[in-house]
């Protein structure tokens, strides 16, 4: 152990680790404070601590299997499909209309699971890059999960705080996770050799193409939600008038 710490190879992998920690933890705390800016202010404390443990524990999970998870075709692709209908849904507001069945995310379960599964797609370019960092020592590959834990919840905390004062980020983070959905899916084990072939404008294409598609989905189901909530505000009025008592005596 004292030889390890001791070793300058220690150190300089130590660091890369911190380094990449530090540029791939960016988009999932993006994640979780999209998923937990809808809750009461206690909630998403446990929101974003419950999620980010849970998802650095299937990090964990996942580096054991990650070299044979990777080698799997279209592994990518399905991810980065599915990474484009969480972005979109974290666009869309609660129809209350709905409750439970709702399109949203709403309640603190539903927003740790959607941080899990999220964290889960996006993070198999993190497992790999930390595993390949930490050249076979446990010690490090632990440090370097261990890590992501308080940079993501520290990360995702001011992300809430700056999407309260502008509401604006909210899309700019959607479109984030469209443009990271464009890139995976670009980068599959299957795709991309066909890509970098045939057509490697795609690169840069998909990521920007998925950034425009998550914003412009979104905003209309959000708009669709929106709509549905006024109609159902008005029939509520309207009904409300026609109880009163007299509403109906002719005059």
């Amino acid at each position: 152990m004292q030889e390890m710490l001791s070793s300058q190879a220690f150190w300089i992998a130590l660091v890369q680790i911190v380094g990449i920690d530090i540029v791939l933890s960016g988009d999932n705390a993006v994640v979780i404070a999209l998923a937990a800016r809808g809750l009461a202010p206690e909630d998403r404390r446990r929101a974003v601590m419950w999620g980010s443990t849970a998802a650095v524990a299937m990090r964990v999970t996942l580096t054991v299997v990650a070299a044979e998870l990777l080698r799997l075709p279209l592994l990518k692709a399905a991810g980065a499909l599915l990474l484009l209908w969480i972005a979109i849904q974290l666009l869309v507001p609660e129809d209350e209309g709905e409750g439970e069945g709702g399109v949203a995310v709403s309640g603190m379960a539903a927003a740790i699971k959607t941080i899990m599964l999220a964290d889960l797609v996006m993070s198999m370019d993190n497992v790999v890059a930390i595993a390949g960092a930490s050249k076979g020592s446990l010690l490090l590959l632990i440090f370097g999960l261990g890590l992501s834990i308080p940079l993501v919840v520290f990360s995702s905390t001011f992300l809430m705080k700056v999407m309260e004062r502008f509401p604006v980020v909210v899309t700019a983070g959607a479109a984030l996770l469209g443009y990271v959905a464009g890139e995976m899916l670009v980068s599959d084990l299957y795709l991309g050799p066909w890509v970098d072939a045939h057509a490697p404008w795609l690169h840069t294409a998909l990521p920007v193409a998925g950034a425009i598609f998550v914003v412009a989905v979104g905003k209309l189901l959000a708009s669709r939600v929106r709509a549905r909530e006024a109609a159902r505000a008005s029939l509520e009025i309207d009904l409300g008038e026609t109880a009163q008592p007299g509403a109906d005596t002719p005059r």
